[in-house]
């Protein structure tokens, strides 16, 4: 862990991360909010800024915060620009009673909770509801599911997300530590310099977060969640 937290503090220092402001950045209003099953969003909470992306879509419900939409816009116009690619957004904000509903339906249909908590988050338990998250599509009728991890789209936003402050936030590989499987279409908005960092690490954000506040705050995520 201590060589770890050497080489984030060296990235920090090409990144010229503000670091004066990192409890801020943790808190809901942040864009450093680590939402799962420990950290939990209240059911009244919703952002203050939310608003519609100008970006090909697939649904009505793409609300972002506003820093979060003008990212989304210039990566959409990034993928097609540089690679001829064409991305629609899906999902965006929900509000916790919506995520309830979406939780529900999952339990009914796979007829089993442990299953439905892998693959839909419970509700206070989603990034949606932080309105930082879209989950995106390789075309209109495309489907939510690990084949986009090997598309012409999902390679190049795995690829080139980070560049408009975006992570993938779900890899394959993860699951064990962000609770949820293999989600290649979700992608959650940190801002430029941190998601740069966590692309070059190639870390999941729960061990982002918990790096965070053992170099600022003297607090280990993982004694605080007990």
């Amino acid at each position: 862990m201590i060589r770890f937290i050497a080489l984030l503090t060296a990235l920090f220092s090409v990144f010229t991360i503000n670091t004066a402001n990192i409890t801020d950045q943790m808190s809901p209003d942040g864009y450093l909010m680590l939402v799962n099953r420990q950290y939990r969003l209240p059911a009244v909470y919703e952002p203050a800024d939310l608003v519609k992306p100008k970006v090909l879509h697939t649904s009505s419900q793409i609300l972002m915060r506003k820093d979060a939409a003008v990212a989304l816009e210039l990566l959409f116009a990034a993928a097609k620009e540089e690679a001829g690619l064409k991305l629609y957004a899906h999902s965006g904000y929900r509000s916790y009673s919506t995520q309830q509903a979406i939780y529900q339906r999952k339990i009914n249909e796979v007829k089993n909770i442990e299953k439905a908590r892998l693959l839909v988050a419970d509700p206070g338990a989603s990034e949606h509801q932080l309105g930082l998250a879209m989950d995106v599509k390789a075309s209109p009728n495309g489907k939510l599911n690990a084949a986009f991890g090997k598309t012409k789209e999902g390679i190049w936003l795995a690829e080139n997300a980070h560049r408009f402050g975006f992570i993938i936030r779900y890899k394959e590989e993860w699951t064990e530590i962000t609770g949820y499987a293999y989600e290649p279409w979700h992608i959650r908005y940190v801002g430029p310099e941190h998601a740069a960092i966590i692309h070059e690490l190639d870390i999941p954000f729960e061990e982002y977060i918990e790096s965070l506040r053992l170099m600022y705050l003297g607090e280990n995520t993982e004694e605080s969640a007990k």
